[in-house]
């Protein structure tokens, strides 16, 4: 493996995700504040080293594993959080489909490079807007700062939910003839 800074800033953002979780456990009151930062900072070294690998064309298969490896636990423990923060099934309920969304898609990327047809189901732009809209979300729901950003942020969380089915079903409907020519009844 070539060690580069776009790789160092993934693995950075993986070493994050313990620190992410024990500040939203502080007992002080900043802690939504510095959870908050910490997934800011998750999200920017996310789009930074995305960046620089192809500014400086220092691409490599690891960096494509693990970006997204990286990216996927970050959501889903903010996920985790926030549901067991809220407690309510309309936090729930979009988590579950967000959650259960990137398995689905990621074992479908997965199935797709096995049949050397990983390019097929490149990230869409319905994905990088569930992406935004997730994210927004996501550090609404973490910061809490007041009801209106929380209201606002679970506004964002459904639309994120619905970008999150629409991407699947777009996702599927590429993969769809990749899929069935290869089941076998």
């Amino acid at each position: 493996m070539k060690f580069n800074i776009p790789i160092f800033l993934t693995i950075f953002r993986v070493i994050l995700i313990p620190f992410f979780v024990i500040a939203f456990y502080l007992p002080i009151e900043s802690s939504p504040f510095i959870t908050t930062l910490i997934f800011f900072i998750a999200g920017v070294t996310d789009w930074l080293d995305g960046y620089l690998a192809r500014k400086w064309k220092q691409t490599t298969r690891f960096g494509a594993f693990l970006d997204p490896v990286a990216d996927k636990v970050m959501v889903v423990a903010a996920l985790v959080l926030i549901v067991e923060h809220q407690h309510t099934f309309w936090i729930t309920i979009p988590a579950i489909i967000m959650i259960s969304r990137e398995i689905i898609i990621s074992a479908l990327r997965e199935w797709m490079a096995e049949l050397g047809e990983r390019s097929k189901i490149a990230v869409s732009w319905w994905g990088k807007w569930k992406t935004t809209a997730q994210m927004l979300a996501l550090g609404g729901l973490l910061w809490r700062y007041n009801n209106y950003m929380e209201i606002a942020a679970i506004i964002l969380l459904y639309i994120a939910a619905i970008l999150t089915i629409w991407s699947m079903i777009q996702y599927l409907q590429v993969a769809k003839g990749s899929l069935l020519d290869n089941i076998q009844l």
